[in-house]
């Protein structure tokens, strides 16, 4: 699969351009804003393959420690202050 990288000004000029070598052409192209990028266009039957972590819904129990485990991870980075904010 050839993979392309164009700016979002270029992206908004060839937008039917972009979907038609996406769809048809099978490529993948990085949209990007000063150099990172911001968005993938891929065919639609990747998309469909891709596997997301809402999909392992039910895989733990509702009282897994798993949870309390990530309910204080977030916990500490909420109160946690960076040094350039400190006195």
């Amino acid at each position: 699969m050839k993979r392309i990288h164009i700016s979002v000004a270029e992206a908004k000029q060839h937008l039917a351009d972009l979907l038609g070598r996406v769809a048809y052409g099978h490529e993948r192209v990085t949209i990007t804003r000063r150099g990172k990028p911001m968005a993938i266009l891929i065919p639609p039957h990747q998309a469909e393959e891709q596997r997301h972590l809402a999909d392992a819904k039910g895989w733990l129990d509702d009282d897994d420690p798993f949870f309390d485990t990530i309910a204080d991870i977030v916990a500490g980075r909420l109160a946690h202050r960076p040094r350039s904010v400190r006195k």
